[in-house]
């Protein structure tokens, strides 16, 4: 069998009616001609949306395919034994040219009662915004089902909604249960569970080109919503450069910002005894790796398998990478 290596993907774009077109601004992106790109799904096991290999021996062949056929090598001893042949993170960009729905989503707990595979967890990192963009995250104040419910008959769920202003490099963690929405001119990369269920809860009455509203999923999502409020729904990681910066620690996964400004920086990985994704969001990074080197330009990104020891990332000039694994 041939050694394993750093893969990169194809790209699976997804037309949306609240899309737009900030997806060309990364030079990595194979850009669709989509009149609304509301989603890249850079890195994807989701059945019928899997990720192609494009690089290598395994290009033309699916994520999910990969890791049946290198298993524990690929994904890292824990993890297959977890999750077996289902990839466990869905990486997605996001661009947002009108509001997105008020959704929310389930834990483990509630969609293994429910019988439809995983719970959805999720964090945000923030790649650009319009002048006072905004999202919704969690609620201004403690309410419970029936009050909540209320509101949504009125129409007046606003109200008792955490509206927060979103800036490049803000951060945002969405557990599973926190009622969120993603409002117009924001543009982001998004880390999740690997799990496409969604309960819309709101979509501000409008209708596509045939007239129709989408599906609301009222009742569904009852169960599901955390009625709790926080203190402080914003993330506030420490950011040095050219070191590796945690944004995010979850069950789910880890999420780190890796800010390089021209100086290498050699990654000792043999320990975590995980994958690694790499996502590119700002200029462009070398992979040198025994063996080889792959390139990453923004909006590409790069899966490193479990079995490999070490990595070094060399940035042609100031760059961004997100780092992701599981611990």
């Amino acid at each position: 069998m041939n050694e394993l290596y750093p893969l990169k993907f194809k790209s699976v774009f997804k037309d949306k009616i609240w899309g737009g077109q900030k997806m060309k601004q990364f030079k990595g992106m194979d850009f669709s001609p989509l009149p609304n790109c509301g989603e890249a799904w850079v890195l994807s096991g989701v059945k019928d949306n899997e990720s192609i290999v494009e690089n290598g021996f395994l290009a033309g062949n699916n994520l999910n395919e990969v890791v049946e056929v290198y298993m524990y090598d690929l994904v890292g001893d824990k993890h297959y034994e977890t999750y077996g042949n289902e990839f466990p993170i869905l990486v997605k960009l996001i661009d947002a040219n009108d509001w997105l729905s008020i959704q929310v989503h389930p834990d483990d707990e509630l969609a293994t009662r429910r019988k439809i595979g995983r719970g959805k967890t999720e964090m945000w990192y923030i790649l650009g915004s319009d002048k006072n963009a905004e999202i919704i995250t969690g609620f201004n104040k403690k309410v419970d089902k029936s009050t909540y419910k209320q509101h949504l008959d009125n129409k007046t769920l606003k109200d008792i909604l955490n509206f927060e202003k979103a800036e490049r490099g803000d951060v945002f963690f969405m557990p599973a249960g926190r009622v969120h929405a993603l409002g117009p001119g924001i543009f982001l990369a998004e880390i999740q569970q690997t799990s496409d269920t969604t309960y819309r809860i709101y979509d501000w009455d409008r209708v596509d080109d045939q007239g129709k509203s989408r599906e609301i999923h009222t009742e569904l999502s009852l169960d599901a919503i955390d009625f709790n409020v926080y203190n402080d729904y914003k993330s506030n990681p420490d950011i040095k450069q050219d070191q590796t910066a945690n944004l995010v620690n979850s069950p789910y996964f880890t999420t780190n910002l890796i800010k390089l400004s021209g100086h290498s920086l050699e990654k000792e990985i043999s320990a975590l005894d995980s994958f690694i994704i790499y996502l590119c969001v700002k200029g462009k990074v070398e992979l040198l790796y025994t063996g080889g080197n792959e390139y990453l330009e923004a909006g590409e990104v790069a899966l490193i398998p479990a079995i490999m020891e070490n990595l070094i990332l060399n940035p042609k000039g100031d760059s961004e990478i997100l780092e992701v694994y599981i611990v």
